[in-house]
């Protein structure tokens, strides 16, 4: 089982795989920038990040919200993105390092499955429903419901972008940069990041416990709301641990040739 398993983790690997140029982005004329403002910081894993009251309080939201390999696979997912753009140029002196804290941070809402979750919908699949917890997040939280729309929507592309790299590498670059960073969890270092950078962040919010969490977590995707996995990157944990799951006639390939006759 466990090599079937451990396949299946490296074929998401593979898809993960991301082949990035963020030389090729240019600094946004007018815009406020978060990053260079004189904010608070604080240390973790050897990593300088944001501590504004916003972050800190979706630091929080995550912690109770989350088991344990989830939580830590979030934190671990922000300080690389965090090196991400400590290391590159334009991404220090354009990314709004509030938005990318919050998108990191909240971008698996989605895999709260506990019975009764107020985040898990039957029929959306589970980036938008951690996009729209965080949206949600945003607007109850004091600081946050004084974000602009555009900050807000930032967040919300993050999270709902961030299993796709083929997408999310083209958008704006805190979505990029968060999509990045949650990579590096699965893939190892990405742009910049040293072996020994990665290797602290691990030891200090360990992944011993992450294939088992994430494995039972999106089979219970397939099994619960099955619907929602079809013609996804999830489809292969359903076809491989779900009794009886058929994406067959809800494939596009399935559909298209239904309308074209």
């Amino acid at each position: 089982m466990y090599h079937k398993l451990a396949s299946l983790l490296h074929l998401l690997l593979v898809a993960f795989q991301v082949q990035l140029s963020t030389q090729a982005h240019v600094n946004i004329p007018g815009r406020v920038l978060s990053s260079t403002r004189n904010i608070p910081k604080r240390t973790l894993a050897g990593v300088s990040v944001v501590d504004t009251p916003v972050v800190r309080a979706a630091d929080n939201y995550a912690r109770q919200y989350l088991d344990d390999f989830a939580y830590k696979h979030v934190m671990r997912t922000w300080l690389f993105g965090v090196l991400i753009i400590e290391h590159n140029a334009t991404l220090r002196n354009t990314v709004d390092v509030e938005v990318h804290a919050v998108s990191a941070l909240l971008h698996d809402m989605g895999w709260d499955i506990t019975p009764g979750s107020p985040f898990v919908s039957p029929d959306k699949r589970f980036e938008v429903d951690g996009a729209i917890a965080a949206r949600e997040f945003l607007g109850n939280n004091k600081h946050g419901k004084h974000w602009d729309d555009r900050r807000v929507q930032l967040v919300w592309d993050s999270i709902a972008l961030h299993t796709q790299p083929s997408l999310f590498n083209f958008k704006e670059l805190e979505v990029m940069t968060t999509g990045s960073g949650i990579s590096s969890d699965f893939v190892g270092p990405l742009l910049g990041i040293t072996e020994k950078e990665y290797t602290t962040i691990v030891a200090e919010f360990p992944n011993e416990d992450m294939l088992k969490g994430y494995n039972d977590t999106i089979t219970w995707f397939c099994q619960s709301k099955p619907s929602t996995t079809y013609d996804t990157w999830m489809q292969p944990w359903g076809e491989n641990y779900v009794h009886n799951y058929s994406a067959k006639g809800h494939r596009m390939f399935d559909v298209v040739p239904v309308f074209a006759h």
